[in-house]
């Protein structure tokens, strides 16, 4: 997602790859950021790589933008110092890559194996969107069934699912 605003008639890009660590049908998409490191802001977050508990994030800053972004980062409060010293040194020693890598892996084979038993026992289902992320969002063709009626009927199999209709 990018977000645009702008500084004293100056246009900053927000650049957040949500899915990029877990793309499974292709090499990630390269960051707009370093085309101009100096009009876009790059955003990441430990929350799918590691744990969304951790409260990890960070920003690849144009040095015009640091000083600002440090005063309100003071004003919103710290990031435990543990948490931020054990992902440097996940960083540092290249265990992050690697933990990235096999969870890639695992989840690729896990997303497989999903759509496999879902065009197995679901007929009528689409997936729509990319192959990336967390997430698979379905179109099932059963029209007569509307979201509320097939949330509760997979919940009845033991089956969680979330419906569209809160993001709408």
């Amino acid at each position: 997602m990018n977000v645009l605003w702008t500084v004293t008639s100056v246009t900053i890009v927000v650049e957040d790859d949500y899915d990029g660590e877990f793309r499974y049908d292709r090499q990630p998409v390269g960051a707009l950021q370093g085309l101009d490191p100096e009009r876009v802001v790059y955003a990441g977050t430990a929350s799918k790589t590691l744990a969304s508990a951790l409260r990890l994030g960070w920003l690849v800053l144009p040095a015009k933008l640091l000083d600002d972004v440090i005063a309100a980062k003071e004003l919103a409060g710290a990031t435990h110092a543990l948490n931020q010293l054990a992902l440097a040194e996940l960083l540092r020693s290249g265990a992050f890559d690697r933990h990235v890598r096999r969870m890639r892996q695992r989840y690729r084979r896990r997303r497989d194996l999903l759509l496999a038993l879902l065009a197995e026992h679901v007929p009528g289902f689409h997936p729509r969107g990319i192959a990336a992320g967390l997430h698979l969002v379905l179109e099932i063709g059963l029209r007569a069934l509307g979201e509320k009626e097939l949330i509760a009927r997979a919940e009845g199999h033991s089956l969680a699912l979330d419906g569209l209709r809160p993001y709408w």
